[in-house]
């Protein structure tokens, strides 16, 4: 029996390719593709993937976010990060958040095959030239840290916090979330208040430093 697979990334060329490829491997299905955050999240509840690769940044809600709501609500879906981005910031955030695997785009499709391979087996996997030692000893740090505030933040706040930071006012993360927009005022207000923010650039910069955003 095949395992199952769920693309998402919202390139639909880098979908294409995806299943094109994993398509010649005969113990692996893809299942779905989605172009979003949300939509990913509801494919997954819908379709029960064995294994989510998805990439880091997306419009609507991030794959960090993806990651840690699917982890939560369907921990016996794997999940694969792809991303551009080696800095260890990102893979120990992905990996806090419940990925099992972190893949460069760069390093190929082979790269990507096996870290599924691994995913299944239940095995951590991180691309070349991330040093899993290094993550252990971030991970290490972070757990003796103090907390984070932005881990106070639910998972609608934090949805929130994304599409604010995106630019979109109230009743356009409103129309995103299907949620009023005074609700949306509501959690955009508790993400300032949580997060000591005053500004719209002050939102701004901490989704940059957070990885929220990706840095141009």
């Amino acid at each position: 029996m095949s395992a199952t697979i769920l693309l998402v990334d919202d390139h639909q060329v880098v979908r294409q390719g995806l299943r094109a490829l994993l398509k010649v491997e005969p113990d692996l299905q893809v299942v779905g593709e989605a172009g979003d955050g949300l939509e990913a999240i509801q494919m997954v509840e819908r379709l029960k993937p064995n294994v989510l690769v998805l990439d880091l940044m997306m419009p609507g809600v991030n794959g960090l976010e993806v990651t840690r709501q699917v982890h939560q609500r369907f921990p016996d879906t794997r999940i694969i990060v792809l991303s551009m981005h080696a800095n260890e910031a990102y893979v120990l955030e992905a990996l806090r958040n419940g990925a099992i695997g972190y893949v460069l785009k760069e390093t190929g499709i082979t790269d990507l095959v096996h870290a599924v391979r691994e995913a299944l087996a239940g095995r951590r996997y991180l691309s070349p030239p991330l040093s899993a030692r290094a993550i252990d000893s971030y991970i290490q740090k972070a757990q003796a840290a103090e907390l984070d505030p932005y881990e106070t933040l639910t998972t609608r706040e934090r949805e929130v916090l994304q599409l604010a930071a995106q630019g979109l006012t109230n009743a356009e993360v409103a129309a995103r979330l299907s949620i009023s927009p005074r609700t949306a005022e509501t959690h955009r207000a508790n993400v300032m208040h949580k997060l000591g923010l005053e500004t719209q650039i002050d939102l701004i910069r901490f989704a940059l430093k957070r990885g929220i955003l990706p840095m141009e």
